[in-house]
């Protein structure tokens, strides 16, 4: 039996997501944008259920493509919210509309990846937690990244929502040290 961290469980679709995406270091801007818009919907819910939504939400929202989303208008917005398979939280998809247009003005003026980045000194933070009591839900630099992102314009984006969103995007390795993906991710390839 392989070592995981014990927050994944057995569902084979938490499994999957543990092994191969969680705590990866992800650097392409989209992919970025769409993992913060994923865990703003997810605010007040489970992540096991965004992932189980999350073909119906890469549907919906065209791929996560900022530049068509950031078009959407109201009539969008209402087509949008008539999809059973997203959360169908008009806040929460207005958000994601507006994180668009702010995603295109960062990504013009300094680019997504190295903002976003910035907050960790751009590499990975190296955790070494034996057990998932030890894991923080905010630390300084989730509540810096959480400031800087609702200054330009960004919301469902706390402390805590910044700090699960670097955990998933690898900006820092919190798997526990007993897990079989924390070594593998602690290399300096893996940052790269």
């Amino acid at each position: 039996m392989t070592d995981r961290c014990s927050w994944c469980g057995t569902d084979p679709l938490y499994v999957a997501y543990h092994d191969t995406e969680w705590g990866v270091p992800e650097r392409n801007p989209r992919a970025l944008w769409e993992k913060l818009v994923l865990d703003g919907f997810q605010a007040g819910l489970s992540w096991i259920t965004i992932l189980r939504k999350r073909d119906a939400f890469r549907e919906e929202f065209e791929g996560f493509d900022p530049e068509r989303v950031a078009r959407w208008d109201d009539a969008r917005i209402d087509r949008a919210l008539q999809n059973p398979g997203i959360i169908r939280h008009r806040g929460k998809i207005e958000s994601a509309v507006r994180g668009a247009r702010r995603f295109q003005e960062i990504e013009g003026q300094e680019g997504f990846t190295p903002f976003l980045w910035s907050f960790v000194g751009g590499e990975p933070i190296q955790n070494r937690f034996a057990s998932k009591d030890e894991v923080p839900t905010a630390t300084r630099e989730s509540t810096a990244m959480s400031k800087a992102l609702k200054k330009h314009g960004f919301n469902f984006c706390g402390p805590v929502i910044t700090y699960a969103f670097m955990e998933a995007t690898g900006m820092v390795n919190d798997h526990v040290t007993t897990c079989h993906r924390h070594a593998a991710l602690s290399r300096p390839q893996a940052a790269g």
